[in-house]
């Protein structure tokens, strides 16, 4: 069944009349907190006018955790993240953030200026909300995470982000998603012609200063700075 409740997040603007924003998802356990710091690490320019946005993904149980309860945008299979998707999940996950994008435009924000960010199962649904999303996007970045049904999802994939900007990035190291499945979901994308920036990093499940040097490079080139 799909919850029809907005999720509650974090706000946090660089100015007071923002035009742009970052909706960015955490990964299994943690919450909008986990990214909160982010956006002075980026060092974006003065002018650029961002509100950034943190939800918190549901309380769920979950199952690679013996059915323990915590937040996450979707159920993981006990043998592991890369087994067989809870489809169900991510569909209503997809669907809240749908509803958070909306949100946004009701506020004033061109969807166009609306770009999603996601690390490990947030990057999950970011990837999976960018290629399905009705109306243009900005870009999704998708760090440490990979895309299930990555087939299916790009058949079915909304023609008006069809050429939508990723910035897809794992650690060479990562013990919890591989990165041959962020690899993996790059090289599909890729084959299926969109513009895909692909980075990796000398690092575990986890996100390094090179990457987020590189995710404002690639933020400011999409928004030309």
């Amino acid at each position: 069944m799909i919850n029809n409740e907005k999720l509650p997040y974090i706000e946090s603007n660089t100015v007071e009349n923002p035009d742009k924003t970052v909706i960015w998802l955490h990964g299994l356990g943690a919450d909008g907190n986990d990214f909160a710091s982010i956006a002075p690490e980026l060092h974006l320019p003065q002018h650029f006018k961002i509100r950034f946005i943190f939800p918190h993904a549901p309380i769920m149980p979950v199952s690679i955790n013996n059915g323990y309860e915590m937040r996450a945008w979707f159920d993981i299979h006990p043998t592991g993240i890369s087994a067989q998707a809870d489809s169900a999940g991510i569909q209503q996950s997809v669907q809240q953030i749908g509803q958070l994008i909306e949100h946004e435009q009701q506020r004033g924000i061109d969807p166009a200026n609306i770009m999603l960010a996601g690390f490990s199962q947030g990057a999950v649904i970011a990837l999976t909300t960018g290629i399905l999303y009705p109306q243009r996007l900005a870009g999704v970045i998708a760090l440490s995470g990979l895309l299930p049904n990555a087939a299916e999802i790009i058949a079915i994939g909304s023609a008006a982000n069809k050429t939508l900007p990723l910035f897809i990035a794992h650690g060479t190291q990562d013990p919890v998603v591989p990165a041959a499945l962020g690899q993996a979901a790059a090289t599909q994308l890729k084959q299926a012609d969109y513009p895909v920036s692909w980075h990796n990093y000398p690092m575990a499940h986890s996100v390094c200063l090179e990457e987020i040097r590189d995710i404002s490079q690639w933020m400011q080139g999409i928004w030309k700075a």
